[in-house]
């Protein structure tokens, strides 16, 4: 999951070398963190989050045999 967030994020950023992710992995969900440059957060975000929910839906589809929840999150 980390690699998939981390592919998506480069693709829509100005400045790839600024994403960073982490992984933190429980018994039950799986947190992913995602920091990018200050000024790329919006393209991260999108018109109306329309950017960021599409990745969650993404995540939700792709975690569907590891039957964990997956949590997006951006760090500023």
């Amino acid at each position: 999951m980390k690699q998939l967030v981390e592919a998506i994020a480069k693709a829509l950023v100005d400045i790839p070398e600024e994403v960073s992710v982490y992984e933190i992995e429980s018994q039950q969900s799986v947190v992913i963190e995602l920091s990018v440059a200050k000024q790329d957060l919006g393209k991260i975000i999108g018109r109306k989050g329309q950017n960021v929910q599409a990745v969650r839906t993404i995540l939700n589809a792709a975690s569907g045999k590891s039957k964990k929840r997956i949590i997006l999150e951006l760090i500023e």
